[in-house]
């Protein structure tokens, strides 16, 4: 858990704090947009000891859901991707044996660093998978519905749109299957994985907003699957990081790479 209401792309600023009792560690704060709150059994949340001391003061542990101080709120009501539960929780001296820590104290932020290098992935996949279900919805759509003759993938117009959406969503798949494959290298993936969640989760929303388009006025019924994967489309370019973000960690990577090695 590393979101707060008060925190999310600058997730160094976080306020839930930890200190130390005897054997254990105990944890106080509030956290904001946590995935399958109220559904898991185990949390891995960020708290920091001193504010003051920003990233370094930041650590990681792992918390047992079902105990005293442990508050999970009422689920969200999301635009899309409802049958993902997300909700707030509330911590309230929760208890984390000193067993739990992950690392060392002062290392949380390396921890989810290394941690949203991978999960990112996660999210370029999934904006792939959502592209290519409008994609597809489209495609069957253009060939059976027929205006002024004919099919309305043989209109240019149309057939011309389907083509660039099929262009992008292949460019964003090899951009993430490569990214996956690194993944499995030494070394950090902070730019490719950033750069595969950035423009395949930029290219889910252009894609299914097409695929509505292409429907044309039943795009926007809900008896249709496009009307839902757009607004599940919409929050892949937010969460994990927004598309901002991406660009910063591309950008600082750029900024530090030794030119002279292979990207």
């Amino acid at each position: 858990m590393l979101t707060e209401p008060g925190a999310g792309s600058d997730a160094a600023a976080l306020r839930t704090a930890y200190r130390r009792e005897g054997e254990s560690f105990l944890l106080s704060g509030s956290k904001a947009w946590i995935t399958n709150a109220g559904v898991a059994g185990t949390f891995v949340v960020l708290a920091t000891r001193d504010h003051s001391q920003g990233a370094r003061g930041i650590s990681a542990f792992v918390l047992e859901a079902d105990q005293p101080g442990v508050v999970v709120h009422a689920r969200e009501k999301k635009m899309g991707l409802r049958s993902s539960v997300t909700a707030a929780v509330t911590l309230e001296d929760a208890v984390v044996p000193i067993a739990n820590l992950l690392g060392a104290e002062g290392e949380g932020m390396k921890v989810a660093l290394a941690t949203l290098d991978h999960s990112r992935l996660g999210i370029a996949a999934q904006a792939v998978g959502i592209a290519q279900a409008a994609f597809d919805e489209a495609l069957h759509y253009a060939r059976q519905r027929e205006q002024f003759g004919k099919p309305i993938i043989s209109h240019q117009a149309v057939g011309f749109r389907l083509a660039d959406m099929d262009t992008e969503l292949e460019a964003a798949r090899w951009l993430t299957y490569r990214a996956a494959w690194l993944s499995e290298r030494p070394g950090r993936i902070s730019r490719t994985s950033a750069q595969a969640k950035l423009y395949a989760s930029e290219m889910a929303n252009r894609v299914v907003a097409l695929a509505v388009q292409v429907h044309g006025g039943y795009g926007y019924s809900r008896e249709y699957a496009v009307e839902r994967l757009y607004r599940d489309a919409r929050v892949t370019t937010i969460y994990e990081g927004t598309s901002e973000v991406q660009r910063m960690v591309i950008a600082r990577a750029r900024r530090d790479l030794d030119t002279t090695a292979p990207a």
